[in-house]
């Protein structure tokens, strides 16, 4: 199989490395295709063996997929300007957020696509991608796909397009949500005194802990919570901030404009 990918920023380049690590493709069948001139140099030097081009360079391409990794602001200004003609049996996969199937279809001129939403945990290869695709994807096309996904973590197959906004405000952006949170706890460690780095650890330590706790129990999260929130305790206290600034609601509130945002991308 022979993968092309428009835009070769973060994920993009995540991906390629997931494809390669679990030889899913040979590197020689791996094309990135970049905007900016200037990284050129340094996405070389992790991918000797794969070919890279910038898009003005590409007037024909020999890929069986592309994956159009660049930003969704970008994409019609990018789909309008590709000099190259898609083939019959190519496939899309869009990693784009909020540009919805039909639209890539419009753009591109082409049925082939597959819709998905990955995070940035993929660059460890664990992250989770919702994704769908367009009517006239055969099964096997779509095993072949998620076979790509699950190198990068774990995929969800979800019916209803529209959900793919959803799962952009729930994990696309849900790794920033907890950063901001753990951000937050360091840094009411060092007002306590504790030095940067040692309240670094305490927090990432905890959050580490809580989260196997989370996979390896039978008890529910209030559950769990009751279990660390003794009466008349330290951690009552803090939950009872929490309560009284309302922060469970400003969380969910937060995330349910970022899948308004996520719609608003389409246009």
């Amino acid at each position: 199989m022979k993968i092309a990918i428009l835009g070769a920023g973060n994920m993009g380049l995540s991906f390629s490395k997931s494809f390669l690590k679990y030889e899913l493709i040979k590197p020689e069948n791996l094309h990135l295709i970049i905007r900016n001139q200037s990284k050129f140099s340094k996405i070389a030097e992790e991918f000797p063996k794969s070919e890279i081009s910038t898009f003005e360079e590409v007037e024909t391409l020999d890929a069986d997929l592309i994956i159009i990794a660049v930003k969704p602001q970008d994409f019609t200004h990018a789909a309008e300007n590709l000099r190259f003609p898609l083939k019959e049996k190519q496939m899309v996969l869009s990693i784009m957020a909020g540009i919805k199937i039909e639209k890539i279809q419009k753009l591109l001129n082409h049925p082939l696509v597959v819709r998905a939403m990955p995070n940035s945990p993929t660059l460890l290869g664990m992250g989770i991608t919702g994704y769908t695709a367009a009517e006239g994807i055969s099964f096997s096309q779509l095993i072949h796909i998620e076979r790509l996904l699950n190198s990068t973590g774990r995929s969800v197959y979800l019916e209803d397009e529209e959900l793919l906004d959803s799962v952009t405000a729930l994990s696309g952006s849900g790794p920033a949500y907890f950063y901001y949170i753990v951000d937050a706890m360091i840094k009411a460690g060092m007002e306590m005194g504790i030095e940067e780095n040692l309240s670094r650890l305490f927090v990432q330590q905890t959050m580490l802990g809580a989260y196997h706790l989370i996979n390896n129990s039978d008890k529910s999260l209030e559950q769990l919570i009751q279990d660390v929130a003794s009466k008349g305790g330290t951690t009552e206290a803090a939950l009872k901030t929490f309560n009284d600034n309302s922060l469970k609601d400003i969380l969910k509130n937060g995330i349910l404009n970022a899948e308004k945002r996520a719609k608003e991308l389409n246009g």
